[in-house]
């Protein structure tokens, strides 16, 4: 009986800590994190109003402009709910060019803390001005990028090199609506030059050798397929043969045993 209430126990707590009751994880992000260097420099002189390139490790940077004082970062689990989305590196840049790191945010009053749905980024306290702009970094998926639109407004994702969403099976883009461009690296980038009334934008996209695996298996397969067809047409020949030469299947003519038809139907 004790080892029952044990168990119940265990499973309790697991089930809480899994789903985030005990608030692990919650509060202030960490200023090491906040503070750390991006990948790569931020994009602060985009056309859109999100600007986001997603690294081969799948990591995303992103860049988006906002008059808001307060952003909600999130990413959607599937059930209805919010799980909250890992940022680091983030930045905050006012108009003129002064660039804010997370400790220079927590000075001026704001703040980056997570609970147990979202990341929450509250901003220097002062009204944004026009044209400000979050950036920050996070973690994504292979091969698909999926991200809430935080904001209103145009969208622009550019993929890492060597990759394409042109083939249907494997490529595809959500919402509709968008332009692609190939910049002098061979990056593709998938742009909204409208604004974009979804909850999420969607690519999913693939290495372009992948296309060459594909290819090469599907050629395989048909290879196999047809060298078995082949093999069966060639066993039926032999089974027939071995009949013949055993007297299976000794033709005779039909007419030697024509009795005419049935009692009853002369």
């Amino acid at each position: 009986m004790n080892r029952r209430l044990l168990l119940a126990a265990g499973c309790l707590a697991l089930l809480a800590v899994t789903s985030g009751c005990l608030g692990i994880g919650t509060g202030p992000v960490d200023g090491e994190r906040l503070d750390s260097d991006p990948a790569a420099p931020y994009e602060w002189e985009s056309d859109r109003t999100v600007h986001i390139t997603v690294e081969e490790n799948t990591q995303f940077r992103t860049v988006m402009t906002t008059n808001e004082s307060t952003i909600e970062l999130f990413r959607r689990d599937g059930f209805g709910g919010t799980n909250p989305l890992s940022v680091e590196s983030v930045r905050y840049r006012y108009p003129n060019g002064t660039v804010l790191n997370g400790t220079d945010i927590r000075e001026r009053g704001g703040e980056v803390r997570r609970t147990r749905d979202e990341t929450i980024v509250e901003l220097p306290r002062e009204d944004p001005p026009d044209g400000s702009a979050l950036a920050f970094t996070s973690e994504g998926t292979p091969k698909r990028f999926t991200l809430p639109t935080y904001v209103e407004g145009t969208y622009e994702v550019v993929l890492p090199p060597d990759r394409g969403i042109d083939f249907p099976i494997f490529g595809q883009v959500s919402p509709g609506g968008y332009e692609t461009d190939i910049d002098d690296n061979g990056q593709v980038h998938v742009i909204w030059t409208e604004s974009v009334t979804a909850d999420t934008i969607s690519v999913r996209y693939y290495l372009e050798r992948d296309l060459y695996i594909f290819g090469g298996i599907v050629a395989l397969v048909g290879v196999i397929g047809i060298g078995g067809l082949f093999y069966y047409r060639r066993k039926i020949e032999q089974l027939r043969k071995q009949r013949e030469e055993m007297g299976i299947d000794v033709e005779t003519d039909d007419d030697e045993f024509d009795d005419g038809p049935p009692p009853g139907m002369r």
